[in-house]
C-alpha cells in the first residue's frame, strides 16, 4: 500500500535510509523495537548497577526480512510507515504477484509484537509463488541470563532474568518470551489466490503472564481479527484526538509523525492497570548500553513531553506522575546523600529513583528537575482537579517533599536580604556551579507557591517557610538592559547550550512584561548554540507567538523541526544526527509549539486560557480531543474566527463549561454537542458560573 505523495499520515520510500538508526520504530506502552533490528526493549526492565543501568536487550524474533527468490521478475519495493494503523509495511510487487510484510506493536495487547506476511496473485496463472524470509535470531543477550524452555501452544519459549540489579539487594527482573517460529520461505499454493501468515512474539514478566497473553493473541489470530483489533484501536485513538493545520506539508507531516511516536509510547485510553516506568528521551525502542541515555528518565518527560500528554490523555498523564510517586523513596535518599531535607529527584532515573547519572556533576547540580516534576503535578491538578491523587495516592508527598528540599537547599543572604540558590547547573549545561540560575529559582518559587495552595485545598497546615522562601528568593534581572541574566554574573553574549531563560513565561508560568519577554528572546536567540538539542527552537517560536509576531514565529517554527529525518520522520537530538534518536523530547517541544503556541493555551487554576495566532504560512489550526475537567473539547481557529465545541462529558462528574472572552468579558455557554463560534479573540475556558450552569441544565431538560 503506497501513500499518495501529499498524504501527511503515510510515510513511504523505495529504499531504507543508509543509517539504520533512522528506520521506523514500532512501540506500544510495554514493548519497543526498531524495524529489522535485533533488539526488543521491555518497559521498566533495566540491567546494570547504578550509573551503568540501561535498558536490557531482549533478542528479537521480529528481525525478519522479506525477499523474493533470485531471478524473480522485475520488482517494485516499497517501505511504508502508516500512522493511521500504527503499522510498518514492506511490499514487493511484480507483474504477477504482490508480497507484503506488516510489522506492528499491538495497540490492544501491549505484551504482543507481531508481523504478518501476505502473498496475493495478480494474474490468472496458477504456479506456486514463493517468498524468502531472512531470519536473524539468536537466543542470547548481553544483559539477560536466558534459557530455552518447553514449547507452548506451538510457540518457542525463552526465559531468564537480568544479570545485575540497579541497587544491591534489588531483585533481578524476570523476562519470559514466547514466539511462533519463522520458516525460511512461504509459498502460495497452486490453487490459492491469496494467503496471510501471522507471526507472534509475546513478552511477560512471568511464565503465567506470557502464556496468558500468548493464548489470547492466538485466539484473535484464529478468528482472523488480530491485526484488525490493533488497527481499529489506532483508528479510535485518532478519532479521539488530533492536531491539524492548513499549512505547508512538511509542517503537517512533522506534527503527525511527532504525535504518532509520542502516542505510540502510551496505553490505549481506557486501559486498566497500566504502570508507567517513565518516558525516556529516545523512547522505548532505544536505550541499550551503546545508545544515548540508556533508557533513563530525565526532566524531558515532565517538562517537554508531559503537557501534550495531559491535554490528550489524562489517564496516561496520571500514570507518569505515579512513576514519580513510586520513585519518591529514591528521591528522598538522593537528598539525604547530598545533605538536604526532602526529595531530590534524580537527573537520570531508572527503576528505583536513585541517581543513575554516570557523571556526578549533573546529578548533583541539575536540581531544576525537581521544579519540572512539581510543575507536571500542578498542571495535572489544574486540568483534572483530581484530588484523590494528592490526598490518597502519594501526590502530596511528592509536592511537599520537593518544597522541603528547596527550603533546605537555599541560603539566606544578609547583604541583600534574599534567599540564594548556589552551585547549580541550569538547563544550559555549558555553565556549571553557578549561583541563582533564574530558570531554577523561578521554578523554586512556583513549586513552593503550588505546594502552599495545594495544602490549603487538602486542609493541611502550610509551613511559614514555604511562602517566605517563594517571596524572597532572588530572581536575577538586569534593569538597565531590561532582560534576565541566566545567573549571577552572566555576561551578555556568552554562548548557551539550549532553551533556558526563554522557558520563563512558557512552559514555566511566570508573568513577564512583553518588552522583557521580547528582550529575553532576542538576546538568547543570538547566543544559543547551533549544536544544541532539538527542543530549543520550539520555545522561541512559542515566545514569538505570545508576542503576536507571526513572521518571526514562522521562522522559529521552521527551525524547530529541522531535526526530522526522512522518510519516517524519526527525530535526532542534534542537527548533525548525533545524540538520542527518535528524540521524543524534540517532538514534545515541537508539539507544544503547536498545541500551546498556536492556540495560546495556558493551563491555570481558573481555567484554560487561549489567545490564538496563526504563524505566517498557517491559515487554520484544529485541535481535537482536548481534555479539561472530565470534558472533551475541540478548538479550531482561522485568522478571523474561533470555534469551540465540547464534544462529550467523558466523566459523569464533569462540570458544564463556558468561554469567557477578553476584553469584552462576554460569557458563552458551551453545552455539550453544540459548536460555538466567535470572532478571533482571547479568553478562557472555565467552569460555568452556577447560575449559567443551572440555566443550561434547565434548557437541556426542556
Amino acid at each position: 500500500m503506497d501513500g499518495s505523495e501529499d498524504d501527511p499520515t503515510i510515510f513511504s520510500t523505495h529504499c531504507l535510509p543508509s543509517d539504520s538508526r533512522l528506520w521506523a520504530t514500532v512501540t506500544n506502552s510495554y514493548l519497543g523495537t526498531r524495524v529489522y533490528h535485533d533488539t526488543i526493549h521491555v518497559n521498566g526492565v533495566y540491567n546494570g548497577a547504578g550509573g551503568g543501568s540501561h535498558r536490557a536487550i531482549l533478542p528479537s524474533p521480529l528481525n525478519v526480512q522479506l525477499e523474493a527468490p533470485e531471478g524473480t521478475e522485475q520488482l517494485t519495493e516499497t517501505f511504508t510507515l502508516d500512522t493511521n494503523t500504527g503499522s510498518f509495511l514492506h511490499t514487493l510487487e511484480g507483474p504477477s504477484f504482490r508480497a507484503s510484510q506488516c510489522i506492528y506493536a499491538h495497540r490492544v495487547l501491549p505484551h504482543v509484537l507481531a508481523f504478518s506476511v501476505s502473498i496475493e496473485r495478480l494474474t490468472t496463472g496458477n504456479k506456486p509463488i514463493t517468498v524468502l524470509l531472512q531470519v536473524a535470531f539468536s537466543p542470547e543477550s548481553p544483559d539477560l541470563d536466558l534459557h530455552v524452555g518447553p514449547d507452548f501452544q506451538g510457540g518457542r519459549y525463552l526465559h531468564g532474568h537480568t544479570l545485575t540489579p540497579e541497587q544491591p539487594g534489588e531483585p533481578q527482573q524476570e523476562i519470559h518470551m514466547l514466539w511462533l517460529p519463522v520458516p525460511p520461505a512461504l509459498t502460495l499454493g497452486e490453487d490459492e489466490k491469496d494467503r496471510t501468515w501471522d507471526f507472534l512474539t509475546v513478552v511477560g514478566g512471568s511464565q503465567a503472564e506470557a502464556q496468558g497473553c500468548f493464548a489470547e493473541a492466538l485466539q484473535l489470530q484464529t478468528r482472523g481479527v488480530l491485526y484488525m483489533a490493533h488497527a481499529d484501536a489506532w483508528a479510535q485513538l485518532w478519532a479521539s484526538c488530533g492536531l491539524d493545520v492548513a499549512g505547508p506539508l512538511p509542517l503537517h507531516q512533522a506534527l503527525r509523525g511527532s504525535l504518532y511516536y509520542l502516542l505510540s509510547e502510551l496505553p490505549q485510553p481506557g486501559t486498566q492497570g497500566f504502570i508507567s516506568h517513565g518516558l525516556s528521551p529516545g523512547g522505548l525502542s532505544n536505550g541499550s548500553q551503546e545508545e544515548c541515555y540508556w533508557g533513563h528518565v530525565f526532566w524531558d518527560q515532565d517538562l517537554w513531553m508531559f503537557p501534550n500528554i495531559l491535554m490528550f490523555h489524562p489517564e496516561a498523564a496520571r500514570a507518569i506522575l505515579e512513576y514519580r510517586v513510586r520513585t519518591l523513596g529514591g528521591a528522598l535518599k538522593n537528598a539525604r546523600n547530598l545533605g538536604y531535607r526532602g526529595a531530590k529527584f534524580a537527573w537520570e532515573s531508572a527503576s528505583t529513583g536513585l541517581e543513575v547519572c554516570p557523571e556526578d556533576i549533573y546529578g548533583t547540580q541539575e536540581i531544576h528537575v525537581n521544579g519540572a516534576v512539581v510543575l507536571a503535578f500542578q498542571l495535572y491538578f489544574h486540568c483534572t482537579q483530581d484530588l484523590q491523587l494528592f490526598r490518597e495516592a502519594g501526590g502530596w508527598d511528592v509536592v511537599s517533599a520537593v518544597a522541603e528540599f528547596w527550603c533546605s537547599r537555599v541560603e539566606w543572604s544578609p547583604q541583600d536580604k534574599m534567599y540564594h540558590l548556589k552551585g547549580v547547573m541550569p538547563p544550559d549545561e555549558y555553565h556549571s556551579g553557578v549561583n541563582n540560575s533564574v530558570y531554577t529559582n523561578v521554578l523554586v518559587q512556583n513549586s513552593l507557591r503550588f505546594a502552599a495552595a495545594l495544602a490549603k485545598d487538602l486542609g493541611l497546615p502550610v509551613p511559614n517557610q514555604w511562602l517566605e522562601v517563594a517571596d524572597r528568593i532572588k530572581v536575577p534581572f538586569d534593569s538597565e538592559q531590561n532582560f534576565h541574566p541566566e545567573f549571577d554574573g552572566y555576561e551578555r553574549g556568552e554562548e548557551v547550550k539550549q532553551a533556558d531563560v526563554v522557558l520563563l513565561g512558557y512552559p514555566v508560568p511566570f508573568p513577564l512584561r512583553p518588552d522583557i519577554r521580547k528582550k529575553n528572546l532576542e538576546i538568547y536567540e543570538a547566543v544559543t548554540s547551533p549544536q544544541g538539542p532539538a527542543m530549543t527552537w520550539s520555545m522561541f517560536a512559542v515566545g514569538w507567538m505570545e508576542l503576536k509576531d507571526p513572521s518571526k514565529a514562522q521562522v522559529l517554527l521552521n527551525r524547530s523541526f529541522t531535526n526530522v529525518t526522512e522518510p519516517f520522520k524519526v527525530w535526532t537530538e542534534n542537527e548533525d544526527g548525533s545524540g538520542a534518536v527518535n528524540f521524543l523530547t524534540g517532538m514534545g517541544g515541537f508539539l507544544q509549539a503547536a498545541l500551546f503556541g498556536f492556540t495560546g493555551f495556558r493551563i491555570t487554576e481558573a481555567g484554560v486560557t487561549f489567545d490564538p495566532l496563526c504563524p505566517d504560512l498557517v491559515s487554520r489550526v484544529s485541535v481535537s480531543g482536548i481534555s479539561y475537567l472530565g470534558n472533551k473539547l475541540n478548538f479550531t481557529f482561522s485568522k478571523e474566527l474561533v470555534t469551540l465545541e465540547v464534544t462529550t462529558r467523558a466523566e459523569p462528574w464533569a462540570p458544564l463549561l463556558e468561554a469567557e472572552l477578553w476584553p469584552s468579558m462576554a460569557q458563552l455557554p458551551l453545552p455539550p454537542g453544540h459548536k460555538v463560534s466567535f470572532p478571533y479573540s482571547a479568553g478562557r475556558i472555565q467552569r460555568s458560573s452556577p447560575i449559567a450552569a443551572q440555566k443550561l441544565q434547565l434548557s437541556s431538560v426542556s
